[in-house]
């Protein structure tokens, strides 16, 4: 990407193309299930083979973007999108279904990982993650109050998710083409903070797994245990999402003031009590209260965890990869929650995955500490054996500018080691003190060269 951030709503409208068909799962699963006589697994693998295309074509794309240019792989991504989608809609068989949902699904994923990308070079990444979230939380609640009215079978969502990268494709203008040669980072490179971002990407991995392991079955919870409508469920879809809307909003507005790890910690652990509610409701009023619960949360962590992703690697790699393995634990979801709930009902889905999300909420608390996520404040900051920075600026009277305000994120200090040439002394090499040949002159030795 270009060292000059670009606009961000580009980045935002890519953004949500991608990330909607993840958004709009339950509703797919679901109609796959009742239209083309698929049973709940068989349709939760339908989905799970839609997100694998998607995250084979992230990690394809982790460090290429800025090779190509964000402008070709995003229309690249959407011709995918389009087509694939396109097709899935229009075909009436099982595999040429499989086949469209595999082909936009990896349009989906080229274009997630070129908004990815991108976010990751913008000076407020998680202001931007926010802005996408907020985005594709909109579009997907629209859907979820439209779609049940208008019937159409399987071929709704799918036509959905095609005609908005349609809409999308006009934004793709505003990116940005092929880096030139000599310009900016090299293309290759070693990672940064390796051991923290292979803890981010494996617990975002089995954190999205759980997370959509009840996403893809949700439909079928209200249908099958509380007995709602399709139109109901939706209904209760839109408002969570609606919920989540306000939730981004106020992730967006207080940015870093608490830092990352309270937001990601905390909100982790609200979203493991909400999946355990929701998957064992019995009335509409617990359905719904787990459902926007979680949808209310489930974003905000998702951003700050995006943010802490693009924070580790300016290119962008580790936002990609990380991107990459939680559409992994997204494809793999509905099969689990599929699986999980036909052989030990729903309640006891919800306990599991329930535990699986609690025990993420520690390595990724500890991978937001590790990497400067918290605020800075008076006596967050300390140098090696000495006092608060914080602290040190206003006991001696700094320079107003030179140390950040209270609340700005800490800045992240890279050691620099440099090559040090030790060279023997040569005896030859000094002589007494003073004018030469003095006599009586101190015994203190100086060098005649400076070598």
């Amino acid at each position: 990407m270009s060292s000059r951030p670009r606009a961000a709503w580009p980045l935002v409208a890519v953004f949500t193309a991608g990330y909607l068909a993840s958004y709009l799962l339950p509703t797919i699963v679901g109609r796959l299930s009742v239209h083309l006589g698929l049973s709940t697994a068989q349709a939760g693998l339908v989905g799970s083979v839609l997100l694998l295309g998607s995250a084979s074509a992230g990690f394809t794309l982790a460090g290429r973007v800025e090779r190509y240019g964000p402008r070709r792989p995003a229309r690249i991504g959407l011709l995918l999108a389009m087509a694939g989608y396109g097709c899935a809609a229009l075909a009436g068989s099982v595999p040429l279904v499989v086949a469209g949902a595999v082909v936009g699904g990896i349009g989906s994923g080229t274009a997630t990982a070129v908004a990815a990308s991108g976010i990751a070079a913008q000076r407020d990444p998680h202001r931007t993650s926010s802005l996408g979230l907020l985005s594709v939380s909109a579009t997907a609640g629209a859907l979820y109050l439209t779609i049940p009215h208008l019937g159409g079978g399987h071929r709704l969502p799918f036509a959905s998710i095609a005609l908005v990268a349609l809409l999308v494709w006009p934004a793709t203008a505003r990116l940005g083409g092929p880096a030139p040669a000599a310009s900016g980072a090299p293309a290759g490179g070693r990672l940064p903070h390796r051991r923290s971002g292979l803890v981010l990407a494996g617990g975002m991995l089995v954190w999205s797994m759980a997370q959509n392991a009840l996403w893809g079955v949700s439909g079928r919870i209200g249908v099958a245990q509380v007995g709602l409508s399709e139109v109901v469920i939706g209904a209760v879809f839109a408002a969570a999402l609606g919920a989540g809307l306000l939730g981004v909003a106020g992730a967006g507005l207080l940015g870093a003031r608490a830092g990352r790890a309270v937001p990601i910690g905390l909100g982790t652990v609200v979203i493991a009590v909400s999946i355990v509610l929701s998957s064992s409701a019995g009335s509409l009023g617990s359905f719904a209260t787990g459902e926007i619960l979680w949808n209310t949360v489930y974003p905000v962590v998702l951003s700050y965890l995006i943010g802490l992703a693009a924070s580790l690697d300016a290119r962008g790699r580790w936002a990609v990869l990380a991107g990459s393995a939680s559409s992994v634990g997204v494809a793999c979801g509905p099969v689990l929650g599929s699986v999980l709930s036909e052989l030990a009902g729903y309640p006891v889905m919800g306990l599991v995955l329930g535990a699986a999300t609690l025990l993420i909420a520690a390595p990724f608390t500890a991978v937001a500490l590790h990497t400067g996520g918290r605020p800075l404040v008076p006596g967050s900051v300390r140098r090696r054996g000495g006092a608060p920075a914080a602290l040190l600026a206003v006991t001696t009277g700094a320079v107003p500018g030179a140390v950040p305000r209270l609340g700005s994120p800490e800045q992240a200090v890279t050691e620099i080691s440099l090559p040090v040439r030790r060279r023997r002394p040569v005896r030859g090499a000094f002589r007494t003190a003073g004018p030469a040949g003095g006599a009586g002159q101190s015994n203190a030795y100086a060098s005649t060269s400076d070598r």
